[in-house]
């Protein structure tokens, strides 16, 4: 599912818009509304199906990723793990944090969707103004699920995350049987991702008829929009790399341009295929090249590829407000930095496979009560900027690894292929 179906979502953006001028020049206003309706079925089904995935999704993937955090273990030697891991675990909530806020920020500043004035679907006017409304008090007790069958059922993935957090923590202290669990939790997590990709494959579909929907009722004038979003995002995830590749120079000094030149393959490959997984063998084996010892990168780079998406956090606030935007909610910022803390949690554990940022996006904006129809207005063009966000998650987990290594004082000289002086320590 990567050039093919890229083929496959330009054809539906193309007759789609075709579809959609079509109507949009023929029909009266009420005939076009009408027309719209009927390519709403569509994409209603498509929003159900996403939804339909985003309990177990979100259960399984914390609840294995935390469980693994936990047993994970490299030449045996605890202090030197618990060294790593608290290492690895500061430098992916750093990034984390700088990833969402430069998300939010420049959402802010650029504001793309401003001007769009969507209509609130029906039957969400009450959800979208009572939605900034929540207290204190009310968001902590409503963290703590009364019955996690109920939290599922609602998607309420607040309490979802909260579940499976204890659930994973507990997994970690229970020996054999928690190995059970959390094994079966993987398992789970794996069946629920190809699932994602089955739901994602009628993609294109939702594509045609969201697009057809919105230039029928708007027009063309809809497309500058897109414009606008996809080169905002861009020019955030410029800076994003900016900002991750100082850092790294910061530590590992004027080393940080040989390490991008030997990861240029799998970024690349990142980016053709929109999937950072399909890149993650490579940029294994050209970090440990680079000269990043095995065992830092064989624990600090899987654990990345689950916790260190940075480009698809910042994606994850940069759309969610887009979509706020586009239907004129104004999402104050006490509800913007909640939401930013929502993300740190859920955008963990959330494979590096394509599209799988739309679940995490399509939680939050239940959690907010914003509208969910909202998605469609990015999935169009989402395979496009799934590309960008996969490249710099490779980028991100590469700077990682790469930081850690010369932290352990694990990081060696590079090997340059037959170079017979391959391996040696680098001097600290």
């Amino acid at each position: 599912m990567s050039g093919r179906f890229t083929q496959f979502i330009i054809g539906a953006m193309l007759l789609g818009i075709i579809t959609g001028t079509g109507a949009h020049y023929s029909l009266p206003p009420e005939g076009a509304k009408l027309v719209a309706g009927y390519f709403s079925v569509i994409t209603d089904v498509f929003l159900r199906l996403i939804k339909m995935i985003i309990a177990p999704l979100v259960f399984t993937t914390l609840v294995s990723g935390i469980a693994n955090m936990g047993r994970t273990s490299g030449d045996g030697t605890a202090p030197s793990l618990g060294r790593i891991g608290a290492r690895t675990l500061g430098w992916f909530l750093s990034a984390s944090l700088v990833s969402l806020l430069l998300g939010l920020i420049m959402v802010n500043l650029l504001r793309p969707g401003e001007g769009l004035n969507l209509p609130l679907p029906d039957g969400h006017e009450v959800l979208a103004v009572q939605g900034s409304g929540l207290n204190l008090k009310e968001f902590v007790t409503h963290l703590v699920p009364r019955s996690i069958a109920e939290a599922m059922a609602q998607n309420e993935i607040l309490q979802i995350v909260v579940f499976s957090i204890f659930v994973g923590v507990a997994c970690t202290a229970v020996g054999h049987h928690g190995k059970v669990v959390a094994d079966f939790a993987d398992s789970v997590a794996n069946v629920m991702l190809r699932v994602t990709d089955y739901v994602m494959r009628a993609a294109p579909i939702a594509i045609f008829a969201a697009i057809a929907a919105a230039v029928t009722t708007k027009g063309l004038g809809i497309l500058l929009t897109y414009g606008e979003f996809m080169g905002g995002f861009y020019l955030s995830l410029a800076i994003l790399w900016v900002l991750l590749l100082l850092a790294g120079y910061a530590i590992i000094g004027p080393r940080i341009r040989r390490m991008i030149s030997a990861i240029r393959a799998p970024v690349l490959l990142a980016f053709s295929t929109a999937s950072s997984e399909a890149a993650y063998p490579r940029t294994l084996e050209q970090l440990e090249r680079f000269g990043v010892s095995k065992r830092v990168a064989s624990f600090v780079l899987p654990i990345g590829y689950s916790f260190n998406l940075d480009g698809s956090m910042m994606y994850c606030t940069f759309a969610v407000l887009f979509i706020a935007q586009a239907y004129g909610i104004e999402v104050s910022w006490t509800d913007q930095i909640s939401m930013l803390l929502l993300l740190m949690i859920t955008s963990k554990g959330m494979a590096g496979v394509p599209r799988a940022s739309l679940v995490v996006i399509a939680a939050t904006l239940t959690t907010f009560n914003l509208p969910e129809a909202g998605l469609l207005l990015i999935l169009g063009v989402d395979q496009f900027l799934d590309m960008g966000r996969s490249a710099t998650n490779v980028v991100g987990n590469a700077v990682a690894t790469t930081v850690v290594a010369k932290w352990e004082k694990e990081l060696q000289a590079e090997d340059l292929s037959n170079n017979p002086d391959n391996g040696v320590p680098e001097k600290a």
